[in-house]
Parts: structure tokens; sequence; C-alpha cells
């Protein structure tokens, strides 16, 4: 069964110019609320640029490409938090966006930032107390001293990102999306995260992997979508895909 129907989908962000010649950051900033054409100066970036793709239930999929080559933003469309310039996403079910910059309230305790977290991707606060143990473990910051009591500014980015994704983690989700997550850590983390992964797969979900670790993409999916310059460059089993990008790119 299709959980993500991406068709012919084009992504165009918007960006405003510098600041003219001559002329201080705040002075260019009033030039740009006031212009009266919304185009002028504003340059556009084709980030994603029909792209279609058919992604079905049980499917871990591997997103690769080099830097700037629309990886992130097109999770982002199929999550709804960027709209279309043109074409069309379908889902199946709610998509879920975990990302390594996916912000936490600082100021709160690890603890309280479980429980938010969780609400958030929808579990009620009984199914919350029900893995909330779980959760910490998997994440493995007790390890280190008693850090879910203190505020999540005094974690480390890695820690902070291994309790984003136990969160993740701890609920069933139609389709799952994973942006670089699997990097951060310690290699026994990443295993964790990896055999969490294709557990999620067997419970009859999708998973997408954004990745710049190629043997992580091998071990967690079935199937890789390369991308570069923001166009669909092929689509198909992870090994034979993973052989012609390695080629292409030197690793």
């Amino acid at each position: 069964m299709p959980t993500v129907i991406a068709e012919d989908l084009h992504i165009v962000y918007r960006v405003s110019g510098g600041s003219p010649r001559g002329k201080g950051s705040a002075t260019a900033a009033l030039n740009r609320m006031f212009r009266r054409s919304g185009d002028e100066g504003v340059r556009k970036v084709h980030a994603v640029r029909g792209v279609s793709f058919t992604a079905y239930r049980g499917e871990a999929i591997g997103l690769i490409g080099s830097n700037g080559s629309g990886k992130s933003t097109l999770l982002k469309a199929v999550a709804g938090l960027i709209p279309p310039e043109s074409g069309k996403v379908y889902s199946d079910g709610q998509p879920s966006l975990l990302g390594v910059n996916a912000a936490l309230m600082n100021d709160l305790t690890g603890e309280r930032n479980v429980i938010l977290g969780g609400l958030a991707m929808g579990m009620t606060p009984a199914e919350i107390r029900e893995r909330y143990d779980d959760i910490v473990k998997f994440s493995g910051i007790q390890e280190k001293g008693d850090f879910i009591t203190l505020p999540m500014r005094t974690y480390s980015s890695g820690m902070a990102a291994r309790l984003r994704f136990s969160i993740a983690a701890a609920k069933k989700h139609d389709v799952l999306m994973i942006d670089e997550a699997l990097a951060t850590g310690d290699r026994r983390f990443r295993k964790r995260s990896e055999a969490r992964v294709r557990d999620m797969r067997q419970q009859a979900g999708t998973v997408f992997l954004v990745s710049h670790n190629n043997k992580s993409i091998r071990d967690t999916c079935d199937r890789v979508l390369w991308l570069e310059h923001g166009t669909l460059r092929m689509d198909g089993p992870t090994e034979e895909v993973l052989k012609e990008y390695e080629s292409f790119s030197g690793k």
C-alpha cells in the first residue's frame, strides 16, 4: 500500500538580496519592508526539480546526494512544512519529521522535554508515562549521570539528538523521516538506532533516512533515492544506487 506519492514536485525558495552597496543593514531592511515590487531584489532558488516517486508500507528509503542536493527540502515538503511551487505530495497518515536541528526547549529539563515531545507527536499522557523509562534508557543519557533532570542547555548536541530520536522512536509512525539523526552518538547508539528503524519498518510504517553515512544506509535501507541539484538521478535497490553514487562521488 502506498504511503507517500510525489508527483512532479518542484520546491522554490525566495531569498531577499543582500544590502545595497553603501547601505547599512538597517537601511536595507527598511528598503525591503517598504519596497513596492514584491519581486525586486528577490533571488529564487529552485531546490527540488520535478521529483516523482511512490513509497510503500514496510519500506526504509535512504536519501543520498551531495550537500545542497535537496534531500532535507524534499523531506520538509513531504511533511507539509514547505508548500510546493508546483506538483503534488500525497500521504497516507501523518508524516513525522525528525531532524537533528529540530528544537527542544533548552530551559526545560530532559524529563519535561520527553513529556512535551511525546504530546507534540500525538501520544497521550498515559502512553508517555508507559514509555518514559524506555525512552530515557534508549537515549543512553543517564549513563553519563542524572542528566534527565537537568536543563537541555546543559546537554551536548549528541545527547540532545539521541533524546530527540528516542522520543520519536517511541511512537508508531505511518511515515517517519529522519534527517541525519543516525550520524549522532557513539557506535553503540547508532547500532540501537538502526535496529529501531528496522523494527518500525516491520510495524508496517515507512521510514525515510537522510544520511551521508553510506554504511548506515546499507545497514538500514532497502531502497535509495539519489538527488543531485534538486533532481532525482536514480531510484532503486540500495546496493545498485550506492554503487553508482560512490562511483560518481569518488567515495
